[in-house]
Order: structure tokens, then C-alpha cells, then sequence
């Protein structure tokens, strides 16, 4: 629970921030008032790290740029006509912005731009009440005309104005709700829900980069979890992740199985907290957690009712994998995005193979291989995707997942497993075949890389002349 006495502690602190100072100081001499806004607030309120700085202020852009040119080692207008300075001040980069009075036509989510004359005006056009106070500096007081210490002390979002009309004005703001809900761990507010639900389709005024960016600030989050189930009970997801809303498959006497549901939401917690352990420190991997969300949603698509009233997914994991490919691309994430996402949803099935019997070292070659730098993430998302309530399967899985990358390790030492090709190249298969360039030394290539695979390392005579036998019995 928030403590005021220790939040207004961390207010003073940061009003006393050698770069929040030096602007509050240059801005009162020049006449101008200027406070810290939004999450810096916010955060230093709950006791959070705080990252950047924003302000606000009566100064107009060409004021701003007067102002912060002599106390700043770099700045730029890119904002201006939105009334944003940036500026590198004592290290750390800053945006200062003219209040602002915006207006929205709801066709598309960029207002008609007007400077505002008063900070609690200002406030009134942000997102949530949370993220609408203000610190004036440098006399150190809270401006909140929305409530927004109430409801970080009750632990709920809601907008500073009607949530018909702040969702209406923009409805990215929608998409925010769900991301501040996991970020900050707070309940959406009743009202903010239901225009949420109401107001869904206008989403489609949002480009699919907006979206994208901040599904990915969701999933960045400690426990996404929280602001996708607030995403699929609005039906917000609809508009640009269905698949994860079509997991919920209907269960009925004749379809006796898992919630997919909840299991995949569960193998997204479980992968987060193996990402944890094993990378400690390291940036949230957001491929790995998208992988983890959409891994299953190939069942809807291939679920088939076996005689004997069994359901099975045959072939889900490739159908998943394209499904999330045809996704991915829409949201418009970039190549590396997707071909990670999409090939670990194709290869989540593979290890349980191995759990069923022991694989050769070619197998286990072949795994590394298929895997490629996507190694590590799959040996999260495989042993994450184990759910069952049973606990002597669960152990059993666990087990043979140790198994098979104690077995990796050693043949790691043993060979150049990260890095397999034949012992001999294109160019001295062509001159051992007396071939050009063409598809002769490629298939001679594959069958040299299948022979590396399936027998490990052999030396280059033997391949040569292994490569020599299965050349003269193609005759």
C-alpha cells in the first residue's frame, strides 16, 4: 500500500534531481512555470525506479528552445509543431512540452494540436488519473486534480474524463489500460471496463505499429498475464490477436480436454519465471513470451473428436507456427520477430519424442540443428509448456529434458555442434565429382550434411569417399 509520508519523501527527492533542478531553475528565471508529469510522478509516488523525464510548461516551443540551449549539450524540434523540445541535459535526455488543450475529430487518433494556458487543463487530456498529476518545481508541489494518489492508493485505472470519451478521443488508450494493469498491478475501474468493451472496434483507427508497440510493452511487463486476461474479457484482443480469445474452446460432455486457455497463459508464466532463472538480468525476452501465448493456437484450427469421445490437435504445432507467422506479419514486427516466434511454436512438440524414448545422437543433432540460436529459448518454452497436476509426469518430463541437454553439453565438447556443415565444401565437391555450380552440388551437400548428422564427425578422406559411393550408386 502506498505510504503518503514516504511518497511525498520521494517527490522532494525527485524535485531535487540535479537534472530536474537545473531546468526548474533556468525555466522560473526566465519566468516560466515548469513541473515533472506523468509516470515519473507516478512511479516516484510507489517507490519505483524512475526512467524518463517529462515536463510540462506555459512556455511555448521557441521559449523552451531559448531556454534549454545554454544548460543542454544536444537538443532537437522534431515535436515542435506538437509543442515537444527534447534536449541531453547533464546526461539524461528530456522532453518538454507546452501545455496542451487538444482536440479529437474520431476518424483517426491524432488530435488538432492547441496550447493550453493552465496545468490542471493539461492534466484533464491524459490517459489515466494515475498518469495525470504533476510535480511543479521548483516549489516542490503535487498538482492532481483527478484523484490520481486515491487511486494509486486503491490500485485502479481509471480516465480523468468520461472513459466514452477519453477512449473515443483515442482508443490506443484502450491497449494502455490492459499494459498499466500488468505493469503496476492495479484493477482496470468498472466504468473504464466497459467502455473498453463497448468501444473495442474503434481500434481499427490505430496503425497496427501503434498496436504492436504496445502489445510488446505488455508483454515486457513482469506479469502480462494480467493485462491480457483484461484484453480477452473485453474482447479488445479481437481486434488484433483473436487466436488467443479462440483458445478458450468450448468444453462440453462430447469435448473432454484441457482448457487451452489457461494453459497457455500458464506456460507464459512459467516461461517468464525459467527466463528469469536462467538469464538472470537480462532484457524480457519478448519473442520467447510471445511463443509462449501462441504456441497452442493451432488447436482450435485442428481439433478433431476421436472415437471414444477423445479430442485430438494433430499437427497443431505447424498450423500454429503459420498461423503466428500470417500474424506477426500483420502486426507488422520485424522479420527476426517473427521467424523466431514461428519457428518455436513449430518445434515445441519436438522434444516430447524424446520423453517417450531415448534418441540417437543424430536426433539430438538434428534438434540443435532445427534449433539453431533459438536453442536456448526453446529449452524454455519445452520444459514451461509441462502443466500437468500429476506430479510423477511432471517429474518424468523434467528429467528427460535434463537428459537431453546433458547430452547436447557433451557432444558440444565433443563436436562443433553449433555450427554442423559437412566435412567438405561446395567447391571440393565439385572437383571430387568433376561437376559445375547446379543442383548436383547441393543435393551432394544435403546427403554430406545428413551423413554429418547421422554419424557425427568422420574426417574429410571418409566423407570424400563416402561422397565418391554415393555418387558412383546414382549412377
Amino acid at each position: 500500500m502506498l505510504n503518503m509520508a514516504d511518497g511525498l519523501a520521494r517527490l522532494g527527492a525527485l524535485a531535487a534531481h540535479p537534472v530536474v533542478a537545473t531546468l526548474a531553475r533556468a525555466f522560473a528565471d526566465a519566468g516560466f512555470d515548469l513541473a515533472v508529469v506523468g509516470g515519473p510522478v507516478r512511479d516516484a509516488l510507489l517507490g519505483r525506479e524512475t526512467h524518463d523525464l517529462d515536463f510540462t510548461t506555459d512556455a511555448r516551443p521557441d521559449d523552451i528552445l531559448r531556454i534549454v540551449k545554454p544548460i543542454s549539450t544536444a537538443h532537437w524540434d522534431i515535436g515542435r509543431a506538437f509543442g515537444t523540445i527534447g534536449a541531453r541535459v547533464q546526461g539524461e535526455q528530456v522532453e518538454i512540452t507546452t501545455y496542451r488543450a487538444d482536440s479529437y475529430d474520431g476518424v483517426t487518433r491524432k488530435p488538432t494540436v492547441e496550447f493550453g494556458d493552465t496545468i490542471e487543463g493539461d492534466l484533464a487530456r491524459r490517459d489515466f488519473t494515475v498518469n495525470a498529476m504533476a510535480l511543479q518545481v521548483p516549489a516542490v508541489k503535487l498538482v492532481d486534480p483527478a484523484g490520481g494518489v486515491e487511486d494509486l492508493v486503491a490500485g485502479i485505472l481509471r480516465t480523468p474524463a468520461d472513459p466514452g470519451v477519453s477512449f473515443g478521443d483515442d482508443p490506443l488508450r484502450m491497449l494502455r489500460a490492459a499494459r498499466f494493469s500488468a505493469q503496476l498491478g492495479f484493477e482496470i475501474e468498472e466504468a473504464t471496463t466497459d467502455a473498453i468493451t463497448r468501444l473495442r472496434e474503434t481500434l481499427t483507427i490505430v496503425s497496427p505499429e501503434r498496436i504492436q508497440s504496445e502489445l510488446v510493452r505488455l508483454m515486457q511487463t513482469d506479469d502480462p498475464v494480467r493485462g491480457i486476461r483484461a484484453l480477452v474479457d473485453t474482447g479488445l484482443i479481437e481486434e488484433f490477436l483473436p487466436e488467443v480469445s479462440a483458445l478458450r474452446l468450448e468444453v462440453d460432455e462430447h469435448h473432454h480436454h484441457k482448457d487451452v486457455y489457461e494453459h497457455s497463459l500458464t506456460v507464459l508464466t512459467q516461461a517468464i519465471e525459467l527466463e528469469h532463472a536462467r538469464n538472470p538480468g537480462a532484457e524480457p525476452d519478448v519473442a520467447l513470451r510471445i511463443a509462449a501465448l501462441l504456441h497452442d493456437i493451432g488447436k482450435p484450427r485442428t481439433r478433431k473428436l476421436e472415437d471414444g469421445g477423445v479430442v485430438t490437435f494433430h499437427h497443431h504445432d505447424i498450423v500454429g507456427g503459420r498461423m503466428a507467422r500470417k500474424r506477426m506479419q500483420s502486426l507488422r514486427f520485424d522479420s527476426g520477430t517473427t521467424d523466431a516466434v514461428a519457428t518455436l511454436i513449430e518445434l515445441h512438440l519436438r522434444f516430447f519424442g524424446y520423453a517417450e524414448g531415448a534418441w540417437t545422437d543424430a536426433a539430438v543433432r538434428r534438434y540443435v540443428r532445427d534449433a539453431g540460436d533459438l536453442l536456448e529459448r526453446l529449452h524454455i518454452l519445452t520444459r514451461a509448456d509441462v502443466t500437468t497436476r500429476n506430479r510423477r509426469k511432471a517429474a518424468r518430463l523434467s528429467s528427460a529434458y535434463d537428459d537431453i541437454e546433458s547430452r547436447i553439453a557433451a557432444l558440444r565438447e565433443q563436436e562443433e555442434l553449433d555450427s554442423i556443415r559437412p566435412e567438405v565444401d561446395g567447391n571440393r565437391i565439385q572437383e571430387i565429382l568433376g561437376i559445375k555450380p547446379g543442383r548436383e552440388v547441393g543435393e551432394a551437400y544435403r546427403f554430406l550434411l545428413d551423413l554429418r548428422l547421422d554419424e557425427g564427425v568422420l574426417g574429410a578422406d571418409v566423407a570424400e569417399q563416402r561422397l565418391r559411393e554415393w555418387w558412383a550408386a546414382r549412377g
